[in-house]
């Protein structure tokens, strides 16, 4: 008795609907514009999720608590627990040197303030602008890395 034999699969014949060349192809990251946004914290949901798009963010925040004080930096970490109070963002603020640690139960706004730093910075917009360069007769461009030193 023998089994079906491997080249006879439906992928290995010409009918196939795979087609490895659209295999090879999968989807981009698709990356949300959130700068310049003021979300709506009306529900605890809402808030959990302004804060973790606030984390993926690459820009400055501005978070507005419920004493009316206002905080601008950088959110670069956070801890989600079961509850608001247990929750919290770590901040480096924009005109301090200290980080703060502010619970998610004192946050009454937030906006996105700041530039995104990274809006842009795709290999796609950095291969377009190296043959915009290229066309117009720039010279010393390279496909090589740049030094980080």
């Amino acid at each position: 008795m023998s089994g079906p034999r491997h080249a006879d699969r439906p992928s290995h014949t010409e009918s196939s609907p795979l087609d490895p060349d659209s295999l090879e192809i999968a989807p981009g990251a698709v990356h949300e514009t959130v700068q310049g946004w003021v979300p709506a914290l009306a529900t605890e949901e809402e808030l959990r999720v302004a804060l973790e798009k606030a984390f993926d963010y690459r820009g400055d925040v501005t978070l507005t608590l419920k004493d009316q004080t206002k905080v601008e930096g950088y959110i670069f970490d956070r801890v989600t627990g079961p509850s608001l109070s247990t929750s919290y963002v770590r901040v480096l603020p924009k005109d301090a040197g200290q980080k703060l640690k502010i619970p998610y139960a004192e946050i009454a706004a937030l906006a996105f303030t700041g530039r995104d730093t990274a809006a842009g910075k795709s290999w796609e917009a950095w291969v377009r602008k190296y043959w915009e360069r290229k066309a117009v007769g720039e010279g010393g461009l390279s496909l090589e890395p740049e030094s980080l030193e």
